[in-house]
């Protein structure tokens, strides 16, 4: 049988939660991850792919329909997850999200950091509360869930993924805060390293290239109001489920960095040997392809 619980962020002490088994089949068998950002988009394929893997998975987002609706579609092809209704960017409904995992299943053995607010926005019209609002959601949304998962991770030499984007290898015009916020994780990640080595956690970095959404996803734009992503031709993306099986795949092969798709590697490459070059490829795009920014 599969069961699931919701758990609110709260300061109360919860009831006791009976422990549930563990899913014994798939080569992450016997391990449990929380996946924040799951309720839709990258996080939920990302979720289905762990669970696909024999691991029992937390699923995390603000919004209750999206978590139960995705819920039910999980647990209808025989996943085993909870679900915690949690905003990452307050550290106190981290520790309830932790919690879960841990009344629930047990242990934590997998922390994937997805979760984060964009922006379709330049820096100069942008409102300083709402640069806030972004550079907190990448930075301390994953800060946050780091901080309280870490002793349990550490108890479980287990694994930290923190999602970022090609956006972090070369700054992207009308994405300052974003692309601010997401580097930060790639130093995050490398001091950690060093100074948690000989623990045996594994600190890893994804940069995502451009990828499908769903219709319902939004951005801020200037004023902090919710408006569409900047549209990007399909055969310039990955899908949802592609993005998530090279996830995947770095957690089990436990990688350091991974760049997802042919552009972020060149982006990687001319940034850090030609930066002028950089430079101009993105300006020229932005003259000639506007809207791809905007």
């Amino acid at each position: 049988m599969v069961l699931t619980q919701i758990s609110e962020p709260v300061a109360a002490a919860a009831a006791p939660v009976a422990r549930r088994a563990l899913p014994t089949a798939g080569p992450l068998a016997g391990q449990v991850a929380i996946v924040t950002g799951s309720e839709s988009g990258i996080g939920r394929e990302t979720a289905r792919a762990l669970c696909a893997a024999g691991a029992a998975v937390v699923l995390n987002g603000r919004r209750a329909d999206c978590l139960e609706a995705t819920r039910r579609q999980l647990e209808a092809a025989g996943a085993t997850v909870a679900t915690s209704l949690a905003d990452i960017t307050d550290y106190a409904a981290c520790e309830a999200l932790v919690q879960t995992a841990i009344q629930v299943f047990g242990r934590l053995d997998i922390l994937i950091a997805n979760a984060s607010i964009s922006q379709r926005a330049y820096f100069l019209d942008m409102s300083p509360e709402v640069f806030k609002r972004v550079l907190d959601s990448n930075v301390y949304g994953a800060v946050f869930p780091l901080k309280a998962a870490l002793p349990h991770l550490l108890k479980s030499q287990g694994s930290v993924t923190f999602i970022s984007s090609i956006s972090a290898l070369n700054g992207m015009p009308s994405g300052s805060a974003y692309c601010a916020g997401k580097a930060a994780l790639t130093n995050l990640a490398h001091t950690l390293r060093l100074e948690l080595d000989g623990t045996g956690v594994h600190f890893g970095v994804v940069h995502i290239g451009f990828t499908e959404n769903d219709d319902d996803k939004r951005v801020l734009d200037a004023a902090g109001q919710p408006v569409p992503i900047a549209y990007r031709k399909p055969r310039w993306q990955k899908t949802q489920a592609e993005v998530a099986a090279i996830i995947l795949r770095h957690i089990r092969k436990r990688k350091q960095r991974t760049v997802i798709s042919a552009l972020g590697w060149l982006i990687a490459i001319v940034h850090g040997n030609f930066p002028r070059l950089g430079d101009w490829v993105v300006l020229t795009t932005m003259r000639r392809m506007r809207n791809f920014y905007e």
